[in-house]
Formats: structure tokens, sequence, C-alpha cells
């Protein structure tokens, strides 16, 4: 098999961030933790937000991670898709929205 850049196995070294600045690793697993709590949000719904993040932010480890999570919270296949819609569409729509910038130097240069 070839290997990629993204190694599945490396995800399970995640916890290992702390060896080099453990007082800072430690700070942002106590916050991960803190967040992942149930709370005005239940588990499950954070676990879809955390899934549909990581999509927009195309992280390979954080798909999988949060796609194992989800499922494990309840999530149906149907509910996680909508998510990763969601989460296209306000992509895309910060995508587009910028085009107004693009709009706005092309009057500035063409006026």
């Amino acid at each position: 098999m070839e290997k990629t850049y993204y190694d599945p196995k490396d995800l399970k070294k995640f916890g290992n961030i702390s060896e080099l600045q453990p007082k800072l690793g430690e700070k942002f697993f106590d916050y991960y933790g803190e967040v992942f709590k149930e709370g005005a949000l239940t588990q499950r719904e954070k676990s879809l937000i955390a899934l549909a993040v990581s999509h927009a932010v195309q992280c390979p480890y954080c798909i999988d991670a949060y796609t194992s999570d989800s499922l494990e919270k309840g999530a149906d296949e149907t509910q996680m898709m909508e998510a990763i819609h969601v989460a296209a569409a306000i992509k895309s729509g910060a995508v587009l929205v910028h085009g107004v910038q693009m709009m706005n130097k092309i009057d500035d240069l063409t006026m």
C-alpha cells in the first residue's frame, strides 16, 4: 500500500502533542474536554458540529474521529451528511461573499 501524507494511525498519537510543551498541551486537552461535555448542546450535537467543521477545515484525522464519534453518539448517516452540507453551504457562501471585495476593487480601478 502506498504511504500517504495522512496516516490514520497517527490519530492515535494526538495525545503526544503534549510531549514538547506539557503545560500548553495540558491546557489544550483540559479545554477540549470541557468543550465536548454536555451543556446547552448535547454531546451528539457537538459531535455533529465537529464533523461539519472537520470537513470545512479539511482535517482527515478529525473527519475519521468525528464520523466514529457521531455514530457512537447516536447520529445517523442522514444527519451527518446534512451537517456536512451545512458546512459546505457556509464555506461556499463565505467564498462568494468575498466576491464583494473583488467587485469593490474593480469599481476602484475602473472608475
